[in-house]
């Protein structure tokens, strides 16, 4: 149970970081174990060699054999992949992603118990002759009251001239398979709540880049937004309400600084939490910048970075890391966090675990289609809302056998943190952000998705960007993806280590972001075995634009089309490998890789 503006409560936690140190209490009651360099190195070199080769009885049995039979297919097992596994938390250029996802990465979802069927006892309209979203939301709520289970939309086309909402806990909508059951939606986000416009000034729509027709977000924080949007008072999107200011502290950390890639913190106060808990982890920046000077990987061309004039980034401050306590430390007042630390946690930037809205957890989206009513894309940052599904102040929950069609937006990710998206597809008649992860989102897992080629030419003045990542947005992971169109796209705001694995990309969308957002990267960018069907480099090739990134595996590419230049001046720190050959480098999806290295 979340620790949040009414409270603390007791709850479960996962049980699978480190253990804290004597007296520690685990959520699972398992003791506490650190995997050894030496292991992990072992273990590493076995799961990166067979990445690469088929599962079953054709793949190597031991981490010798992988080895010989990696080389004999003229794989490549990278040096950056042997440093990574000696400093898997702390390596310079590679984030560690291996816990991305809902639940740390699951395999499976829960099967949550069926308690309702829209048809049969809501009586939904399978055939679309009558809005059925009034039946389905009744079902969803219900769910929610009842503690939460699975409401069933079975196969049909089902009109929906309103949002289908999901604010309760454990609750699951799920249809009959993306190919069977077809929701239709005929009204935009415009159309249902009204204009709305951006906090940052200017005529933009913010439907833009914000909000779903399948929108999960918590009962109050959706009503406390849409109340702002109908009222003309533009809203900050995250963790800590409209202004930013629904938080209190619940402890500083103090002792020595806690550094990047630690697991365990020490606080004023840790009697006050238990194994389960949740906080933000909240760094506030000083005056010379330094925390976004960290994010950029402490570079000299971050000191000499003029940051003062970015204000639009500057916004996104302090920097707010959702996490969960799994050990509790009374006597030596350490905590032991799920993941391991994103940053250090600097005395100078105030560190300290505070509260935060009541997040939306363990409810997610299957086996359906989201198709709207077709019509035009909108001029650039003129969306009206056509939006297909938004994850917003969701923590562990998901989608899973979702497509969207003929969407302006098609998945967004706003304050998420820890859900996975997987087997999601976007196509028809072209949109703005097929996906978008923004408003510091973290730790989220996108998996086994397409973008689809457009099926009628880009209108005059639209845009197309591709999967996003922008505001501070950090530990993301894209992998085994197929995107007919689009890029890698940043939208500014310094999202740093974030991972892009075993795609396929035509590369011809461009990235957004204005000047006041600062820059495209922070540090720990990874791109890794990305085939580039049109061979642009623009957003895919890191080297030479992104601070202490690396570029692993992609095709040959050339510049062309928007072209940019670095935002930092100096070295950079970038590391390339495998430049040409993708397919053949070992391990062939560095998420997968780093998730087995738990085991």
């Amino acid at each position: 149970m979340e620790i949040n503006g009414q409270g603390r409560g007791r709850g479960r936690g996962q049980g699978e970081a480190p253990g804290g140190g004597p007296g520690a209490e685990r959520a699972d009651g398992r003791t506490g174990r650190r995997i050894s360099r030496r292991g992990l190195l072992g273990s590493a070199i076995g799961v990166a060699a067979t990445a690469a080769l088929p599962s079953g009885p054709a793949a190597a049995a031991t981490p010798t054999g992988a080895v010989t039979a990696a080389a004999s297919t003229g794989r490549q097992l990278t040096s950056l992949w042997g440093e990574f596994t000696a400093r898997p938390y702390t390596h310079p250029q590679i984030p560690y992603v291996g816990r991305a996802g809902y639940r740390g990465g699951a395999a499976r979802f829960p099967r949550h118990p069926v308690v309702a069927d829209v048809v049969r006892d809501y009586g939904a309209a399978p055939d679309g002759s009558a809005d059925a979203a009034p039946a389905i939301n009744r079902a969803l709520r219900d769910a929610g009251r009842r503690g939460g289970g699975t409401v069933l939309l079975p196969p049909g086309t089902y009109r929906i001239d309103d949002i289908i909402r999901i604010g309760d806990d454990h609750v699951v909508l799920r249809g009959a398979g993306s190919g069977r059951t077809t929701l239709h939606a005929t009204r935009s986000l415009t159309d249902l709540i009204g204009p709305y416009g951006s906090r940052y000034g200017g005529d933009k729509s913010s439907w833009s880049w914000a909000g779903g027709l399948i929108w999960l977000c918590p009962h109050a924080r959706w009503a406390s937004l849409t109340d702002a949007i109908r009222s003309g008072d533009w809203p900050f999107e995250g963790w800590t309400g409209n202004r930013r200011d629904d938080w209190h502290t619940l402890t500083p950390l103090t002792g020595p600084t806690a550094r990047q890639g630690d697991h365990t913190i020490t606080v004023g106060n840790a009697r006050r939490f238990r194994p389960g808990d949740r906080a933000l982890l909240r760094l506030t920046d000083d005056a010379e910048h330094t925390l976004l000077r960290h994010m950029s990987g402490d570079i000299p061309g971050a000191a000499s970075y003029l940051w003062s004039d970015k204000t639009k980034l500057t916004s996104y401050v302090p920097y707010e890391w959702p996490c969960r306590i799994t050990a509790v430390d009374t006597r030596h007042h350490r905590l032991t966090l799920d993941r391991p630390l994103p940053l250090d946690a600097r005395p100078a930037w105030d560190p300290q675990l505070t509260s935060h809205i009541t997040p939306l957890t363990g409810s997610g989206v299957e086996s359906l289609t989201l198709e709207m009513a077709e019509t035009p894309q909108s001029p650039h940052l003129l969306d009206r809302g056509y939006n297909g599904v938004a994850l917003q102040c969701a923590w562990d929950c998901w989608l899973d056998d979702v497509h969207v069609r003929h969407v302006d937006n098609g998945f967004l990710l706003i304050a998420a943190k820890a859900c996975t998206l997987r087997r999601t597809r976007v196509s028809g008649r072209g949109s703005h952000h097929p996906y978008c992860c923004r408003e510091g989102s973290h730790d989220n897992l996108v998996e086994d998705f397409t973008i689809d080629r457009r099926t009628v030419p880009a209108p005059p003045g639209t845009q197309l960007h591709g999967i996003n990542v922008e505001g501070l947005s950090s530990y993301n992971v894209w992998s085994r993806g197929r995107m007919a169109m689009g890029t890698f796209d940043s939208h500014r705001g310094l999202p740093f280590a974030n991972v892009r694995t075993d795609i396929t990309v035509t590369n011809d969308g461009a990235h957004g972001g204005d000047a006041s957002a600062g820059p495209l990267y922070g540090a720990r960018f990874t791109h890794w075995n990305i085939t580039v069907t049109n061979h642009r480099a623009g957003c895919v090739k890191l080297d030479g634009i992104a601070p202490y990134s690396a570029t692993v595996g992609i095709s040959e590419v050339t510049e062309f089309g928007q072209v940019d230049s670095p935002d930092f001046t100096g070295p950079l720190h970038t590391r390339t490998e495998a430049y040409g050959h993708p397919g053949a480098v070992t391990p062939r999806n560095l998420y997968e890789a780093q998730r087995a290295l738990r085991h």
